[in-house]
């Protein structure tokens, strides 16, 4: 879901050719410091949405300190648009804020990925503008507070059709 997450397709490159990508995934799930889920449409994989804690040395778009993971998501494009990536988002909310107190991504500067954000809770940090490690756009870093929150499952009266643990 990388590839989708940078928008490699959009720009006709594999993961492999962004070595700075590796920070968002080498060993990826092997560790306490990673979270995340993906969706299910029509029994494909439609998107996924991670969490990874980072240390400063790994030079990450988005970073904040190493107490605040930073936020990757990508959802197929023949399912965009359709709601897939919010239901992800506020799933993702309630888990992560059972372990941590804010979350950060780093986010295109365009409009749609701005508005797409706040309309989240997610806040722009001041003078944390860089560029994409993809095609040298400009990114800014947005922060979102989370609820301490009792973690809600899919079993906990959620549909099941709708979530996967």
């Amino acid at each position: 879901m990388l590839h989708y997450a940078y928008r490699l397709d959009e720009v006709g490159k594999r993961v492999e050719d962004v070595l700075h990508l590796e920070t968002y995934s080498k060993f990826y799930g092997l560790s306490s410091k990673d979270l995340g889920l993906y969706a299910l449409s029509e029994h494909k994989i439609a998107g996924a949405a991670w969490l990874r804690l980072l240390k400063e040395d790994d030079n990450a778009n988005g970073f904040i300190d190493e107490k605040t993971p930073v936020l990757t998501i990508g959802i197929k494009p023949d399912f965009r648009a359709k709601g897939i990536g919010s239901a992800m988002l506020e799933q993702l909310f309630l888990e992560s804020g059972a372990l941590f107190e804010r979350i950060s991504v780093s986010v295109l500067k365009s409009e749609k990925a701005l508005s797409f954000f706040k309309k989240h809770g997610f806040v722009e940090v001041e003078n944390s503008f860089g560029k994409s490690p993809v095609d040298g756009s400009e990114v800014v870093t947005m922060v979102k507070e989370l609820p301490k929150e009792r973690v809600v499952r899919p079993s906990d009266g959620y549909d099941p059709r709708r979530w996967m643990d």
